[in-house]
């Protein structure tokens, strides 16, 4: 358990990352963001802007906080954002059959009070077994992979279908704890 010097602001809705904090044994409160996600540049590049732009839009109205903001996204041959369709993610899933990909995190982790930031990326290797088409099809009907980057949840039925990951797990799921645990200790140092 981390001791916080300051209250923990989430800038995030993700039930994946609550869930993550609450493991850590961290107390803290959401405030859901609400800023422009396009950007283009590398996977690590575009997870660092994002998340910073997160933190800045939730850090205004906390000014004596820690606020912490994070981006995910899974990079195979390009950028796999959340499918949205059926169709879309049928696509990513079969994009991913039998290969690596990565998932990359960004964190953002602001300190309203003294001004001081913190930036760091993750990134895990993740790889797929080969995917059936009816595989596909029974796992895209059950809805899960619709608002998931990548089409998947590795903490879901989506969890199945990977045999090997190289790096940090919790990375996959939205927020490396093991990162996380290193940034909340420097900003307080």
């Amino acid at each position: 358990m981390i001791d916080l010097k300051l209250p923990l602001v989430l800038a995030s809705g993700s039930p994946r990352r609550k869930e993550l904090l609450e493991l850590m044994g961290i107390q803290y409160t959401v405030d859901v963001s609400d800023v422009d996600e396009s950007f283009a540049g590398s996977p690590e590049n575009m997870v660092l802007e994002l998340s910073a732009r997160k933190a800045a839009s939730v850090a205004a109205r906390h000014p004596d906080a820690l606020v912490l903001a994070a981006d995910t996204l899974v990079f195979g041959d390009e950028v796999l954002g959340k499918p949205g369709t059926p169709e879309r993610a049928r696509e990513m899933l079969r994009a991913l059959s039998g290969k690596w990909h990565s998932v990359y995190t960004g964190l953002t982790l602001m300190d309203t009070q003294s001004g001081r930031e913190i930036r760091r990326a993750d990134m895990t290797r993740v790889h797929f077994v080969e995917l059936s088409d009816a595989e596909i099809e029974r796992y895209v009907a059950g809805k899960e992979p619709l608002d998931k980057a990548g089409a998947y949840g590795i903490q879901g039925q989506g969890g199945m279908f990977i045999d090997r990951i190289d790096g940090s797990y919790s990375n996959v799921v939205g927020l490396p704890m093991a990162m996380l645990r290193d940034m909340l200790m420097e900003i307080q140092a």
